[in-house]
């Protein structure tokens, strides 16, 4: 791909959208490279890589000479992806700063899209699950299978669907759902998806936290999930009377991508297979919102004014960034499995 991005702007049929930071070439290659590399893209003196477009959000690679021609890393970031014997399922990590701004988005459905368009079918680096593995667990000891987890994937993102519900009321209804289901009893008949169908319409009302404490709590058990060397240093000073004066009173208003986020996270879920139960997995989007709102509470501190789009924007990448790439999937599914007990 190297060769073909480099054949690509020699004859003009490609440009950077940017120069390099020292002015250097596009395509930087080094003796240090990684041994699969061949090269690594240049990026701008903000840090931007030279093939974005600033002001249309685009790449020009993509753009210009199609999708084929992307970088690997291009080709699978921002893309999270779960492969087992149903099939293959994408979400995004929100830390690509274009995939938390479709979290904004209000003309389209939140909902399940197969086949779409942007995510063509191909071996995206994932989690691959094969057939003679074994499928998510609907608690400790006890397998869901796979038709059931399905139903259950489908469930989690159509709560979030709910137009009245707020994050926390999806959370906290989700709970509900998910200690009603893993009552079944898969071995005696029962039927996972049956159960689920037959799941009370209401939801359970939960507002906001009044304080952070809890969250914090939360995000103290993802840093544990953290190497040591990739641990971020302690920033806890000013965060709960940022939440207090600039988070909490701006919170509801953005009701809707805080519920995509969440849907986002029960969608091609590793915890799922890494975890212990349907709880893990709720488990595991009520410490993914908590990170929002230290990560929003942070913002506002630092940036000194109220919760809007920008500072939102901004928590959720860092909060998808510490999830989806520090943290280690089998070290977060452990933690958040303490739920089953």
């Amino acid at each position: 791909m190297y060769r073909s991005l480099g054949e690509a702007i020699s004859a003009g049929r490609l440009t950077p959208a940017s120069l390099a930071e020292g002015g250097g070439p596009a395509l930087i290659v080094e003796e240090t490279l990684p041994d699969d590399a061949a090269a690594i893209v240049a990026r701008t003196a903000a840090g931007d890589c030279v093939f974005y477009h600033r002001r249309s959000g685009l790449c020009v690679v993509h753009r210009d000479v199609g999708e084929p021609m992307l970088p690997a890393t291009c080709r699978h970031f921002p893309r999270l992806a779960v492969r087992d014997p149903r099939g293959t399922f994408v979400s995004l990590s929100h830390f690509c700063p274009t995939a938390a701004a479709t979290l904004f988005r209000e003309d389209v459905v939140l909902k399940v899209v197969e086949h779409p368009q942007a995510f063509p079918e191909r071996d995206y680096d994932g989690l691959t699950v094969n057939e003679d593995d074994w499928p998510p667990l609907l608690r400790p000891a006890t397998l869901a299978d796979l038709a059931g987890y399905d139903a259950w994937e489908r469930h989690m993102v159509s709560r979030c669907a709910e137009a009245a519900r707020g994050a926390e009321d999806v959370i906290a209804t989700l709970y509900r759902d998910a200690r009603l289901v893993r009552s079944v009893r898969p071995g005696e008949g029962d039927s996972i998806a049956g159960a689920i169908a037959a799941l009370p319409a209401g939801g359970v009302s939960a507002p906001a936290p009044h304080t952070l404490d809890e969250s914090l709590v939360r995000y103290a058990e993802v840093m544990t999930a953290v190497p040591d060397e990739m641990r971020p240093a302690p920033d806890e000073t000013g965060l709960e009377a940022a939440y207090a004066d600039a988070v909490r009173g701006e919170w509801p208003q953005w009701r809707a991508p805080l519920t995509r986020y969440v849907a986002a996270k029960a969608f091609a879920s590793w915890t799922a297979y890494q975890g212990r139960g349907f709880l893990t997995i709720v488990r595991g989007l009520d410490a993914a919102l908590a990170l929002v709102r230290v990560e929003a509470a942070r913002q506002c501190r630092d940036r000194r004014r109220p919760l809007d789009a920008a500072l939102l924007h901004e928590a959720f990448r860092q909060a998808d960034f510490s999830l989806n790439h520090l943290a280690g999937g089998d070290e977060l599914a452990a933690v958040w499995s303490k739920a089953e007990t």
